[in-house]
């Protein structure tokens, strides 16, 4: 039994909730035991959400607390499974080729050119290469971006955790890692990616845990101006003809930039002048003004 094995048969959901709030990351009970037992199982998480809800944070915490990397594979319209993987470093082959050419017989070159020091690994592939003490943690982001064919590509990685390479063969996961999966619901995803998950739908926290998670990142934040930021920012949420709703990265920024400006109230003019923190759309700044969003009453200016 190795040092990561040891540690994770240590691991309670106290001790990870400790150490997930020691890197500033403040997690719900069912965040806590989700991500224990994916731990503990072995078996990627699904979070899903809203955007702004802490999905892609969650990973990122996790890897500084335990100590490993973190490596993102951001996922978008179009993206291919070979973008995902590897490619080759073309520029550096060709000139391995020039310098080579009349001193080497074609299959030398050519056992040269495709040796693992040409070849550029993508994120799974690094992923499964990584030779830490420690797994690391694969953040699939936005998983919902990509096309029902990467979805599938990528089923096919996460039973298997190997990747081959015609040129080079098989690479299998030493240990296999921590993989978080995050979806904002764009499209719906397959049963077949969902199975394969353990699954946590996230949303924004409640009233108290908000004040805290600000209090922590803004630690020049007085206890009343932090209760006022997050009641105004629950107040813009609420409001259905809010376009871009604010996650909680707004209310952070948006309290620290009070707490920049030296305002220690949510006044009209604190607003007006911090409203670039907290509206992230032009209908949203044109449609709420200071007054009614400090009345309480949201509503077309």
């Amino acid at each position: 039994m190795d040092e990561w094995e040891r540690f994770l048969r240590s691991l309670t959901p106290e001790r990870l909730e400790g150490m997930l709030r020691s890197v500033g990351y403040i997690p719900g009970r069912d965040v806590v035991r989700a991500l224990w037992l994916a731990l503990r199982l072995g078996k990627p998480l699904l979070v899903e959400g809203e955007p702004g809800c802490g999905k892609t944070e969650l990973a990122k915490a996790l890897a500084e607390a335990l100590g490993t990397e973190l490596i993102r594979l951001q996922c978008y319209e179009g993206i291919t499974a070979s973008q995902a993987l590897y490619d080759w470093n073309y520029p550096k082959q060709i000139i391995a080729i020039r310098m080579l050419e009349g001193s080497r017989s074609v299959d030398e070159i050519e056992r040269e050119i495709y040796s693992e020091k040409y070849l550029v690994k993508g994120p799974l592939l690094r992923a499964i290469t990584y030779e830490g003490p420690r797994p690391p943690v694969l953040l699939i982001d936005e998983i919902d971006r990509a096309d029902e064919e990467f979805e599938a590509f990528l089923l096919e990685f996460l039973a298997e955790f190997q990747v081959t390479i015609p040129e080079l063969g098989t690479f299998r996961a030493r240990r296999r890692p921590i993989v978080i999966i995050t979806s904002n619901r764009t499209r719906e995803l397959g049963d077949g990616l969902r199975r394969r998950c353990l699954y946590l739908y996230v949303t924004y926290p409640p009233r108290e845990r908000e004040i805290e998670i600000v209090r922590t990142k803004v630690p020049r934040i007085s206890r009343r101006l932090a209760e006022k930021v997050v009641d105004v920012v629950n107040r813009v949420r609420a409001e259905k003809g809010v376009v871009k709703k604010p996650g909680v990265s707004e209310t952070i920024d948006w309290a620290a930039a009070l707490v920049e400006m030296g305002f220690d109230d949510v006044t009209r003019e604190a607003l007006d002048a911090t409203k670039f923190c907290l509206f992230k759309a032009k209908e949203d700044v044109e449609a709420f003004d200071s007054g009614r969003l400090l009345g309480g009453e949201l509503g077309p200016s």
